[in-house]
């Protein structure tokens, strides 16, 4: 019972999600270290278990974790039987399957918020379906940040042990380029150390990366660098914060891998995911922080062109439940300390 408990929300009934759970349910890596509780409906993980190569368990309703039976095997289920099988088209965007998905998300940060669970660890989502199901929110952040009270959650990556933050995310390259402002910086890497800090890293040097080639030569190649990226490593430092940079993009996802660096401030989305997706695509796993709860989710889409043919790969979301057991103990007990 000392295991941690990972509340998992099925996904999207239409993608791989409920193909993904069962194989992760059926991992004998996860049943070693993990309670699980699956939020989702009955009806279509039965029909995701008919899918060619699908593994066998055995689905346990319940109603809240306490009642679970946590043995190798077994699916313990909160069943929301929010979805119409006469109506689930399998591989198709459907408003019906993005309402229900949210509604998985949704009970599953309840759970952690009232310490039912240790950690949720989300499967894929569509943006289209959720759209279509009248869901007011894009994606897993923004649903996590409005169901938290959080207002800005932060994304960290992590694979292989290594972990990069992101100055920017979703933005054009021009904007990105904009963002990189001297008290933006400073305010991320506080926040960045701070979220380090509740995971239970407390030892180490963040690095920034740069964003122009060779950190802009000293202004040869752009003056990001000298005018906004060394004065705030430069304040940072005065402060008391262990930093580092900026350190070119070409060298420093390798030696933060290597060890030199305990996590990367990438500074726009593709420089720190292509990094990491590059190194291991599956085992690239979103950890969310800033939050009261600890998230973390696999990192690819529903992949509707293979769902229901039982070729779906669980790596991605076994790797997510290993990330969630590995943290939610510091986690854990920094939640406690605080309250």
């Amino acid at each position: 019972m000392n295991r941690p408990l990972i509340a998992i929300p099925m996904g999207d009934a239409a993608g791989i999600g409920p193909e993904i759970v069962l194989k992760t349910i059926a991992d004998a890596q996860t049943q070693e270290t993990a309670r699980c509780v699956v939020i989702g409906d009955k009806g279509v993980l039965e029909l995701a278990g008919t899918y060619p190569g699908m593994p066998e368990v055995r689905i346990n309703v319940i109603r809240e974790p306490a009642e679970g039976e946590y043995a190798p095997g077994v699916l313990n289920l909160i069943d929301l039987h929010n979805i119409d099988l006469s109506r689930l088209k399998v591989g198709t965007v459907d408003g019906m399957c993005g309402k229900a998905a949210y509604e998985y998300i949704a009970e599953s940060i309840r759970l952690a918020n009232e310490g039912l669970a240790d950690a949720v660890a989300t499967t894929p989502i569509n943006k289209e379906s959720l759209r279509a199901g009248g869901v007011p929110y894009i994606g897993h952040t923004e649903i996590f940040g409005a169901l938290t009270g959080t207002e800005d959650p932060l994304t960290m990556f992590e694979v292989r042990g290594m972990r990069v933050f992101f100055l920017t995310r979703h933005v054009s390259l021009r904007q990105a380029c904009d963002l990189v402002t001297k008290d933006r910086i400073k305010d991320y890497v506080k926040r960045c150390t701070e979220a380090l800090r509740r995971l239970g890293v407390t030892e180490g040097t963040m690095a920034i990366a740069g964003l122009n080639p060779h950190s802009g030569e000293h202004g040869l190649f752009g003056n990001e660098e000298v005018e906004q990226i060394y004065p705030a490593v430069e304040e940072l430092r005065q402060e008391g914060y262990d930093v580092a940079g900026p350190i070119g993009a070409d060298s420093v996802f390798h030696l933060a891998l290597q060890g030199r660096y305990n996590s990367v401030l990438s500074l726009y989305h593709d420089q720190g995911h292509i990094a990491t997706k590059t190194l291991d695509f599956e085992r690239t796993i979103a950890v969310t922080n800033g939050m009261p709860i600890l998230r973390t989710s696999v990192d690819h889409g529903t992949a509707m062109d293979i769902a229901g043919k039982g070729i779906a790969s669980a790596v991605s979301m076994i790797e997510a439940v290993r990330v969630a057991v590995k943290y939610a103990p510091a986690f854990s007990e920094k939640i406690r300390i605080q309250n």
